[in-house]
């Protein structure tokens, strides 16, 4: 049976004037001119405004046999309410915070820096830039992105954008399917690219970024004894994304990436849905 309440609701959610006004909301939403706007700490002023092309989902579907570093499932949905039998559906979610497509926030390796809740919203909505290893992945999986390859970059690309997202495109979220994705050894050691240390130093001394992001398991590369990455980077207040998608389908500079984490109290990182805006002219 449906809860207390639940049907009046229903009722009203369906009802011919409240699809209407949907249908008038959906309309003057479409007829805006496309642009991204984000508003700071809640007030009306834009950070940015620009004309967008095409938008890209750089999310993976969270599915319970999505790979995890550990190996081991660390998600599973079950259904509370169905709507055969209670009018409505609901499912309860049992979640390990780092899974899926996920931010690092700045906590995940540090005593006190700001945890998913409290990364402040201007830093969630960045230029992205996008380093391209795939051919240097495919010929060895435990490769890294070194400060040579963002000097590489930077010759071709101009400067890295302040304030920026340096996304690291190894060619691995191909693999998401298979167990090429973890590309453990017979050792159970992982193997997959990731980011360097020498490039956490580089970065965080010699550019302006507040984050980074990775189409693998870890901002660490897949052997690492130690996550060196992980604790150069993340102490600073700076936040990293795990594996994230299609990449590929994006320009290397001229798209802002919105990184929508959940903001749960205290959180250490969280599925998040990531979104990169193409600008005009840049493919």
């Amino acid at each position: 049976m449906c809860v207390p309440g639940c049907q009046e609701v229903i009722e009203k959610r369906l009802s011919r004037r409240g699809f209407l006004k949907a249908v008038a909301a959906t309309a003057a939403l479409t007829a805006a001119p496309a642009s991204i706007a984000a508003a700071r700490d809640g007030k009306a002023g834009p950070i940015i405004k620009k004309p967008v092309a095409r938008i890209v989902d750089l999310t993976h579907t969270l599915v319970p046999d999505f790979p995890t570093f550990f190996g081991g499932s660390q998600f599973e949905s079950d259904p509370l309410f169905e709507f055969e039998t209670d009018g409505f559906n609901m499912n309860t979610w049992t979640l390990v915070e780092h899974t899926g497509t996920h931010m690092d926030a700045p906590l995940h390796f540090s005593v006190d820096q700001d945890s998913a809740a409290e990364v402040p919203i201007e830093k969630l909505v960045v230029p992205l830039a996008i380093v391209d290893i795939r051919e240097k992945a495919e010929a060895n999986p435990d490769a890294q992105v070194t400060p040579d390859d963002l000097r590489a970059w930077e010759a071709e690309h101009g400067p890295l954008p302040r304030g920026s997202c340096v996304a690291m495109l190894s060619g691995w979220a191909d693999k998401v399917d298979g167990p090429g994705f973890r590309n453990a050894d017979a050792d159970g050691l992982l193997h997959f690219p990731g980011f360097h240390v020498e490039a956490a130093d580089f970065l965080i001394e010699e550019r302006d970024v507040h984050g980074v992001a990775v189409d693998t398991l870890s901002l660490d590369y897949g052997p690492s004894p130690d996550f060196a990455f992980h604790f150069r980077w993340l102490p600073t207040n700076r936040w990293g994304l795990e594996a994230v998608a299609n990449l590929d389908r994006l320009p290397p500079v001229g798209t802002t990436m919105v990184a929508a984490v959940s903001k749960v109290h205290a959180a250490t990182g969280g599925p998040t849905r990531v979104l990169a805006f193409v600008h005009p002219g840049r493919g």
